[in-house]
C-alpha cells in the first residue's frame, strides 16, 4: 500500500494500535476525531471519502463495552455501530475506494456454537442475549462487505477479532471489559488494602485474549494478502477471517493471573447471582494460520505489559 489510509477509530484501542503499526511502516494515515466527523453522519462521511479519497479505508470504529453496557444500551449499541459500518462501507463505494478492512468480533457467533468456533459457524444458532444488538451490528458489517464485494467487485475484507486487550483499553468500573476491569480491580484492593476482591459469575466461563498489537499484526496482514490468496482462503458468502490466539482460560484462572502480576495476595470471591455470559469463547484460527500468520504476545507477558501501560497513563484517575 502507497496511498493513504483512513483509519476510522484511530483513538480507539484497536484503531490506535493499527495507526502505530502504520506509522511505523511511513505509511501516509488519515485520520479525523468525533468532533472532526461524526460517523454516523452520512453526509458528512460521504462527503469526506469523496474528498480526501484515501487508497484504503479501515473500519476500526465502533461503540463498544462490556456485558453491563451492552445490556443497559442495547438500541445505542445497535443503531450506533450500524451506522458507522454502514456509513463507511457504502460511502467508500460511492467514493470508488476500492480497498477496506472491517473489525468485527467473536460475538457474531452463536452461542452454543461448537467449539472451537469456526467461520462457518456464522447464522447457524441463536447468538447471546447480552450482546445481541451489537453482534447483529457487526454480523450486517459482515455481509455489507460481501455484497459490495459481489455486486460491484470491490476488496472488502473483514476479520472477526477474539477478546482484545493492551494499550488504551478502557478501565472503566462498569463499562469495560473483563480483563481491564479485573485489572483496575486489583489493582484498587492493593492500594486500598481490600482483603476480598469480588468477581462476577461463577468463574467458569472460559475466554480467550489477543493482545491489540497482535491484532494490529493480524489486521495488516489480512489487508496485505494479494486478492488471489484472499479469495482463495475465503468464499464469497463466509469470507471473514478469524483473528485470535487459539488458546482459552477460565475466568477464575485468569482473575488469579491478574491478581498475581498486580501483586494482590487476597481472597477472590465470585458472586454467583450475576451473569456469567456465553460459557466459552474460542476462535479456530486455523484459516489465518494456513496462510501464515499466528500470534506472537504470550498472555502473561501482555497482561504485564497492560499493567505497566495503565499504571504509566494514570487511567485509574482519569476514568
Amino acid at each position: 500500500m502507497t496511498g493513504a489510509i483512513f483509519v476510522a477509530g484511530h483513538r480507539g484501542m484497536v484503531g490506535g494500535a493499527i495507526y502505530r503499526a502504520l506509522e511505523a511502516r511511513g505509511v501516509p494515515i488519515l485520520t479525523r476525531t468525533r468532533e472532526e466527523l461524526d460517523l454516523r453522519d452520512q453526509r458528512a462521511v460521504e462527503a469526506f471519502l469523496a474528498t480526501e479519497r484515501p487508497e484504503a479505508v479501515i473500519v476500526a470504529a465502533a461503540k463498544v463495552g462490556g456485558i453491563l453496557a451492552n445490556t443497559t444500551y442495547p438500541a445505542e449499541f445497535l443503531y450506533e455501530n450500524l451506522m458507522i459500518e454502514a456509513n463507511l462501507i457504502h460511502g467508500s463505494h460511492l467514493a470508488g475506494i476500492q480497498r477496506l478492512l472491517f473489525l468485527g468480533s467473536s460475538c457474531i457467533y452463536p452461542r452454543d456454537a461448537d467449539q472451537p468456533m469456526a467461520e462457518a459457524a456464522l447464522l447457524t444458532g441463536r447468538l447471546e442475549a447480552t450482546n445481541e444488538p451489537y453482534a447483529i451490528a457487526k454480523i450486517a458489517g459482515i455481509k455489507l462487505c460481501e455484497s459490495y464485494n459481489r455486486q460491484y467487485g470491490h476488496d472488502y475484507r473483514s476479520v472477526m477479532p477474539t477478546n482484545l486487550y493492551g494499550q488504551g483499553d478502557n478501565f472503566h468500573p462498569e463499562n469495560s471489559h473483563v480483563l481491564p476491569a479485573l485489572i483496575r480491580r486489583f489493582h484498587e484492593a492493593v492500594e486500598t488494602g481490600a482483603e476480598t476482591v469480588m468477581i462476577w459469575g461463577t468463574g467458569t466461563p472460559k475466554r480467550e485474549f489477543l493482545h491489540v498489537d497482535d491484532m494490529a499484526a493480524a489486521s495488516l496482514f489480512v489487508m496485505d494478502l494479494d486478492r488471489a490468496t484472499y479469495d482463495a482462503n475465503t468464499d464469497p458468502m463466509l469470507s471473514h477471517i478469524n483473528v485470535g490466539t487459539g488458546e482459552d482460560i477460565s475466568i477464575a484462572d485468569l482473575a488469579r493471573l491478574v491478581a498475581d502480576v498486580t501483586g494482590f495476595e487476597g481472597d477472590i470471591e465470585f458472586d454467583t447471582s450475576k451473569p456469567d455470559g456465553t460459557p466459552r469463547k474460542l476462535m479456530d484460527v486455523s484459516r489465518l494460520s494456513s496462510m501464515g500468520w499466528r500470534a506472537s504476545i504470550a498472555l502473561r507477558d501482555g497482561v504485564e505489559s497492560t499493567y505497566e501501560w495503565f499504571l504509566k497513563a494514570g487511567t485509574l484517575r482519569e476514568a
